[in-house]
């Protein structure tokens, strides 16, 4: 849910499809299971020119989604042709010369109004090798019945929920803080919204510089207020969801899918369930890290061509305007935003696009699962980090991630 922050918003659309194609080729596509997503690969086949794409369903979990993709790639599988990667892949399988890059016309047609920061996470060292196809930003979800105007600075939220909660009222703030990729999102979120950084641009070496020293401040002092649910250190997105619906908490940071879950709790709960931007550290705009899958063609298909074509059908704005309504994950493309029939199904639309246009993405590096595992083992608990202290264990752990030394993958 941290790089995907997805489920169902109930709503209808359908997709025309146009042209046909002839089945002479087929295009296998690997994707995590998405439950409207075959509509999608059938409207695409409608319009298809030469070529058949078939989709095969990778693992529920993003750990068996990776190891499936790398065991097949490292074997040069040429059984697969487009992959759906989370974005925190493109830069490893790039490195390893996995996927291709995309250029001429393919390239075009992923650049043309796509969010700036859903293009970043699809580039490594300055060239495109993927294609997003759907992004997410977590929001500041709040109850309007407790809470008549959001908070817009993580200290205006931790007083406001004091404050509840000496009027005997839920004051709570859920979030996720347990030893996991939630975890690091919500540090990764801190720190380039108080201007640091926690690698170089290159992703070769470890910063961790006075912005993210002053993210672990912000961490901890959250973690040890009196607003933070006991349970925060053990706590994933659906933990928080629920601690939010059961009465517990007044604001929570979370991911879009809530709003749905939000209308099924019951019609009392639903209207007073209400979203503002992210909070910020010191009142200016917070940086929010982006969540989404990209589509990759592997180095290793033996029609490169159809799947760079099927990966423009199957990530056009249509595409992405049916996912959206059909299966609730925020698209890529900003024009789909402004789409009338988006508004039922995301009224919070221009809260998330506007997040999208100043969010953060995750370290890039190929050694991403090393340094999300370090930075997730060190700030675990979060109430028993000390800034400056954590700080040097960082910088040398992730080094040694980056380095190759001693870190599990």
């Amino acid at each position: 849910m941290a790089a995907v922050g997805s489920a169902a918003l109930v709503a209808a659309s359908v997709l025309a499809g146009c042209g046909s194609g002839d089945g002479g080729v087929t295009i296998n596509v690997y994707k995590y299971p998405q439950e409207n997503f075959q509509k999608i690969v059938d409207r695409c086949n409608d319009r298809a020119d030469g070529y058949r794409i078939v989709y095969h369903k990778l693992p529920r979990e993003a750990d068996g989604q990776r190891e499936q993709l790398v065991r097949r790639l490292a074997a040069e599988d040429p059984g697969m042709d487009v992959l759906g990667l989370d974005i925190t892949w493109t830069a490893e399988l790039a490195e390893a010369g996995w996927i291709r890059e995309f250029t001429g016309p393919a390239k075009a047609a992923v650049e043309a109004g796509t969010l700036k920061t859903p293009l970043d996470t699809a580039r490594y060292e300055g060239r495109l090798y993927a294609a997003p196809d759907n992004t997410n930003v977590q929001l500041l979800w709040y109850r309007s019945d407790l809470v008549p105007t959001p908070p817009k600075t993580w200290d205006e939220m931790i007083e406001m929920g004091a404050q509840l909660q000496r009027e005997g009222k839920p004051g709570l703030v859920e979030a996720q803080g347990k030893q996991y990729e939630g975890l690091v999102v919500l540090f990764n979120t801190l720190v380039n919204s108080a201007g640091g950084r926690i690698l170089d641009e290159d992703g070769t070496r470890a910063v961790v510089d006075d912005g993210a020293v002053k993210a672990l401040e912000v961490l901890k002092g959250f973690a040890t207020s009196e607003v933070v649910d006991p349970s925060f250190a053990n706590f994933a997105e659906d933990d928080a969801r629920l601690a939010m619906e059961n009465g517990k908490a007044a604001f929570q940071l979370n991911w879009p899918f809530v709003y749905a879950a939000a209308q099924d709790k019951g019609p009392e709960f639903a209207a007073n369930f209400k979203w503002a931007p992210f909070p910020s550290i010191d009142g200016g705009d917070a940086r929010v890290t982006v969540g989404g899958v990209n589509f990759a063609v592997s180095a290793f298909s033996p029609h490169p061509e159809q799947s760079f074509d099927a990966v423009t059908c199957l990530r056009d704005a249509e595409s992405q305007k049916f996912a959206a309504i059909n299966d609730g994950v925020p698209p890529s493309i900003e024009s789909v935003y402004r789409d009338p029939e988006m508004a039922e199904p995301y009224p919070m639309r221009e809260a998330i696009l506007e997040t999208l246009k100043n969010a953060s993405v995750r370290p890039r590096t190929p050694a991403y699962q090393n340094v999300s595992t370090v930075i997730s083992t060190v700030l675990s608990p979060p109430s028993a980090i000390d800034p400056a202290a954590t700080a040097d264990r960082l910088r040398r752990e992730l080094q040694d991630a980056l380095d190759s030394k001693g870190v599990l993958p």
